[in-house]
C-alpha cells in the first residue's frame, strides 16, 4: 500500500512539474519572434514562478523514495530510477544553463548587448527541461501501467 500511495504522490509531483516546462516549451516559438522590448514585457509572466522549485523538489524526493521502495522489488525500479535522474537533469539545465542567464538579465528585466544569444540559450534550457520532464512524467506513468498489469 505504502507503494501505491508514493506513486501517486510520484506521478502528481512529476505531472505539476511538467507544467511550467511545458508552457515554457510551448511559449517559445511565438516568444522567439519578440524584439527586446516586448520579450522584457512576456517575461513578466513568469514573476512568481520560482515557486514550483517546491513542486521539483517533491518531484525529485518522491521518485528517490519510491525508487528505494522498488529496488528489490522487479522491473519497474529501473524505470523510476530514470524517472529520477531525468528530473535531477532539468535542475542540471537550470543551474548550468538558465540561471546565469537569469543573474545576468536580472530576470528579465535588462537587456545586455547580447540578449538574443541570451535569450536563445534561455528559451533552450527550458525546452530540454520540458523533453527531460515528459519523459520522467512519461516512465512514472508506464511504470504503474507495469504493476497494474501484474
Amino acid at each position: 500500500m505504502a507503494i501505491y500511495g508514493l506513486r501517486v504522490i510520484s506521478f502528481i509531483f512529476v505531472a505539476l512539474a511538467f507544467i511550467p516546462a511545458g508552457a515554457h516549451l510551448f511559449a517559445m516559438f511565438n516568444k522567439m519572434k519578440l524584439d527586446g522590448t516586448s520579450y522584457l514585457a512576456a517575461q513578466r509572466a513568469y514573476d512568481g514562478w520560482s515557486l514550483f522549485g517546491i513542486v521539483v523538489l517533491g518531484a525529485l524526493l518522491s521518485t528517490a523514495a519510491l525508487a528505494v521502495l522498488l529496488y528489490r522489488s522487479g522491473g519497474s525500479f529501473g524505470l523510476i530510477v530514470v524517472a529520477f535522474l531525468s528530473i535531477g537533469a532539468t535542475q542540471f539545465a537550470f543551474w548550468t544553463l538558465t540561471y546565469p542567464i537569469n543573474r545576468a538579465t536580472r530576470n528579465w528585466t535588462i537587456l545586455p548587448e547580447n540578449w538574443e544569444l541570451l535569450r536563445r540559450q534561455w528559451e533552450y534550457s527550458h525546452a530540454i527541461a520540458a523533453g527531460l520532464n515528459a519523459l520522467a512524467l512519461l516512465l512514472v506513468f508506464i511504470s504503474a501501467l507495469r504493476t497494474a498489469g501484474r
